[in-house]
């Protein structure tokens, strides 16, 4: 007589993983973490556009999100090779829970002044580069392995999920309750996702090989990315396109308050609609590599990105602009998820944690240096002050065409 299979439900190709207890459970936690994370964010974006308004000021809160991201990218990939990623990540986690819930706490109290909000931004993602080379890491023990593309590609509709629901919840909540609210649910949201991974009897991998140094591993790490020709042409594409794309994400708030007038609620819609189109993209995406070769997918998303960026700061019309930041959204996923593509299979599996660990610090050196560049540019003769002013003082009347209007306002310049 045969034994009698246990019945499981048959889920859409690409969504197998989830029938996997522990990664379903990961995955749904990490999606409410990730949750917590762009509420988080709406939260500071909005808090310091109240405490200054000085373009600069309010930049650097993106700037400090990804300095750390940049700093510490290889010392975590090289922590996430040797030592323990369980205990790792459980202290990632907490780390990052004691960051939110210390601003959230100051925040309620009345004492955080912007500086203040730079500083806990920095320290809470110091949790973030820390935790973000192991969480991947750990994938392919959570799965079989011919489900590791689609478990990888699970973890981006989760995190593009969460960038539709986050912003928009998180404005609701700092319209009602204000951002410190909103920092201290970020905080409970790590909750999960610890009591998980202590639960997680995870089983230790012993080497044949000796014991490798961090310090080594690093090195290591460099010396590879330096001399892999495939690799540093990945990076220096990345590295051009990430410089002048994150101007989004430095200038959005500010645009929403002054140009469109926005509350906290409206901001978080606005900025939900990358979100949006980053989700719409991703469902659709497999499917258009099939049909088109990389190079003119990446040709088309940075075309479609640059266009939704000129939209965004010249109409005056909202839903407009709102079209414009969910193409944005998925020429962002389109272009950025085709580089790391790139990046992960032109790399062997000995070093790719450490190859990964570069691509990030390009990726989130770039979002910091170009987010504040973009809203303090150097000064140079015959240039406006700042690239807001230059918009605002070019950005026609509703009554005006918008073509003439900034080609008068360009010529008088």
């Amino acid at each position: 007589m045969s034994e009698t299979k246990k019945w499981r439900p048959r889920l859409p190709a690409g969504w197998e993983p989830l029938q996997q207890p522990l990664f379903r459970a990961l995955w749904l936690a990490a999606l409410a973490s990730n949750i917590g994370t762009w509420m988080h964010e709406v939260g500071a974006d909005w808090l310091m556009t109240s405490l200054s308004t000085s373009p600069l000021l309010v930049s650097l809160v993106e700037a400090a999100a990804s300095l750390p991201v940049f700093l510490l990218s290889l010392a975590a990939g090289a922590l996430a090779d040797v030592v323990d990623r369980r205990r790792l990540l459980i202290f990632t986690q907490c780390w990052m829970l004691v960051a939110a819930a210390s601003l959230g706490i100051l925040t309620l109290a009345g004492g955080t002044t912007p500086w203040g909000l730079l500083g806990f931004t920095f320290l809470l993602n110091i949790g973030t580069a820390l935790n973000g080379p192991a969480w991947q890491a750990i994938v392919p023990e959570l799965v079989a392995r011919d489900e590791i593309p689609s478990a990888v590609a699970l973890n981006s509709v989760g995190f593009n999920i969460a960038r539709s629901i986050g912003p928009a919840l998180g404005g609701l909540i700092v319209a009602s309750l204000g951002s410190g609210a909103v920092f201290l649910l970020n905080a409970g949201s790590f909750l999960a996702v610890i009591v998980l991974l202590a639960r997680w009897r995870r089983t230790a991998h012993k080497s044949v090989l000796p014991a490798e140094r961090v310090l080594g591993a690093m090195r290591a790490g460099i010396r590879y990315a330096r001399y892999s020709v495939n690799l540093r042409r990945v990076l220096a594409r990345t590295a051009l396109f990430i410089l002048f794309a994150s101007s989004v994400w430095g200038l959005v708030p500010i645009l929403a308050r002054q140009n469109f007038g926005l509350g906290a609620s409206g901001y978080g819609v606005f900025l939900g609609c990358l979100g949006v189109g980053a989700v719409a993209a991703a469902s659709v995406l497999q499917r258009v590599r099939e049909a088109v070769s990389t190079d003119r997918l990446l040709a088309a998303g940075t075309l479609v990105f640059s266009a939704s960026l000129v939209v965004i700061a010249v109409t005056s019309h909202f839903l407009l602009a709102c079209l414009a930041m969910a193409l944005g959204g998925a020429a962002w996923t389109t272009t950025l998820s085709t580089f790391n593509a790139i990046a992960q299979v032109s790399v062997p599996s000995w070093v790719r944690g450490r190859a990964l660990a570069v691509y990030q610090i390009v990726f989130f050196g770039g979002m910091a240096v170009g987010s504040t560049i973009v809203a303090q540019p150097p000064a140079c003769v015959g240039c406006p002050g700042t690239v807001r002013s230059f918009w605002i003082r070019t950005r026609p009347p509703r009554s005006a065409s918008t073509l003439s209007h900034v080609t008068a306002q360009v010529m008088r310049s």
